[in-house]
């Protein structure tokens, strides 16, 4: 894993180099993973997109995100292809009050899913309430031409989530998936500072303490445990949410070395 300093962005690493169960690594250049895009300047698109081969963008946000936010410099790159997959429940256009009541409700299903730990519920959420635009999001990672850069806002729990699930599908050690998730942490200052600059995030930014950000390995650590316990793994999970064998055997090449 190594980071990847840009002008626009602080949370962007390259996920080739982590040490598979049987003795392999990922290859570099083929997953990177962000936090917003919306700030890239034009030399962070040219390392990007002329340096490290970025072909496709694989958008977590959801709808609302995107709509407020508007256009991102890499969505002006013709080779580049945008591929959006919410894979947070959409709330449609509610009112604040019923916004903050659904999240309440919301959080009380998180905490009843996985009780020993709020957020792990929270990820496990992704995988029951919109399998579909999970699997969509790995089938684009592994049918990126180049590679595919995954982000959502801060790049740490959307993000997180697709990212660990993709490299389990590479066979990478479970403590090195982990140790990938804690990183987020290293700048997680840099990362509320810029989206306190934007309208869309600042409000969360300012009413929460920057712990409450922070990254936990306990939390990835009882994901992936709870993919194998409630599941049967990956693999199955996947299968049972129409990700074809030949689909996951592309995912797994895609990130491996040969």
């Amino acid at each position: 894993m190594v980071w990847i300093d840009l002008e626009g962005a602080v949370n962007v690493r390259d996920l080739g180099g982590l040490p598979t169960t049987d003795g392999g690594t990922t290859l570099p250049g083929r997953l990177l993973r962000s936090e917003n895009l919306q700030d890239l300047s034009p030399a962070d698109v040219a390392t990007l997109v002329k340096e490290i081969g970025v072909s496709t963008v694989v958008d977590l946000r959801t709808t609302g995100e995107l709509e407020i936010e508007g256009p991102a410099p890499l969505d002006a790159v013709p080779s580049v292809r945008h591929a959006h997959h919410p894979v947070l429940k959409e709330l449609g256009n509610t009112s604040e009050a019923v916004s903050e009541a659904l999240l309440v409700t919301k959080i009380e299903r998180d905490r009843a899913r996985y009780p020993d730990n709020v957020v792990t519920g929270h990820y496990l959420g992704y995988l029951e309430e919109r399998p579909d635009e999970v699997t969509a999001a790995l089938r684009s990672i592994a049918t990126s031409e180049g590679a595919a850069i995954v982000h959502c806002a801060a790049g740490k729990d959307r993000t997180g989530v697709i990212v660990a699930m993709a490299l389990t599908a590479a066979q990478v050690e479970p403590e090195a998936i982990v140790a990938d998730y804690v990183a987020t942490g290293d700048r997680i200052d840099a990362i509320i500072e810029r989206l306190r600059q934007s309208r869309t995030y600042a409000k969360d930014m300012s009413t929460r303490p920057v712990s409450a950000h922070l990254p936990h390995a306990d939390t990835m650590t009882a994901f992936l445990e709870q993919l194998d316990a409630r599941y049967g793994g990956l693999p199955r999970w996947l299968a049972a949410n129409g990700f074809a064998d030949d689909e996951y055997s592309l995912l797994r090449a895609k990130l491996r070395q040969p």
